[in-house]
């Protein structure tokens, strides 16, 4: 059997303008190929020379969390100061952060992140592998990336 891994995401936004700015600021994501076809525009954004995301704007309203489909994407970066400094540009930008900031994956794990939204609701995660292993974990006995 191959060997799998995945390769960039695909997100439909309602604006493709707001949608770029909050991808490239909070992730530091580059833009390549931004066009338009027909009149639907879409964008591909690198983080160096993996492409990480595309996005097209294609929708209207908000995410909905209680359809089937995605949950939540996660990026994972090197360490807790990583999440921080992401955790400060979502706050500065006023995204909504979930959990008011950085928590643990669940009772007494090391790993954890931040848990935040996108400007059209996608859920979104960073995490690091250690260090937040020192603070409450808002969720008993679940993890905290499944109800948020």
């Amino acid at each position: 059997m191959s060997s799998f891994q995945t390769g960039h995401i695909g997100l439909n936004v309602t604006d493709l303008t707001k949608s770029l700015d909050f991808y490239q600021r909070v992730f530091g994501f580059t833009t390549a190929g931004e066009r338009q076809h027909e009149g639907r525009r879409y964008a591909f954004l690198f983080q160096g020379s993996t492409l990480m995301l595309t996005l097209w704007q294609q929708s209207e309203g908000r995410f909905a969390t209680a359809r089937p489909g995605l949950h939540h994407l996660s990026f994972q970066v090197a360490d807790l100061a990583a999440v921080q400094e992401a955790e400060a540009v979502i706050r500065e930008i006023g995204a909504t952060l979930h959990h008011d900031g950085v928590v643990p994956h669940g009772e007494g794990a090391s790993s954890g992140g931040v848990f935040f939204e996108d400007p059209d609701g996608i859920r979104l995660e960073i995490f690091a592998p250690d260090g937040a292993g020192d603070r409450p974990a808002p969720t008993s006995g679940a993890p905290t990336c499944g109800f948020f």
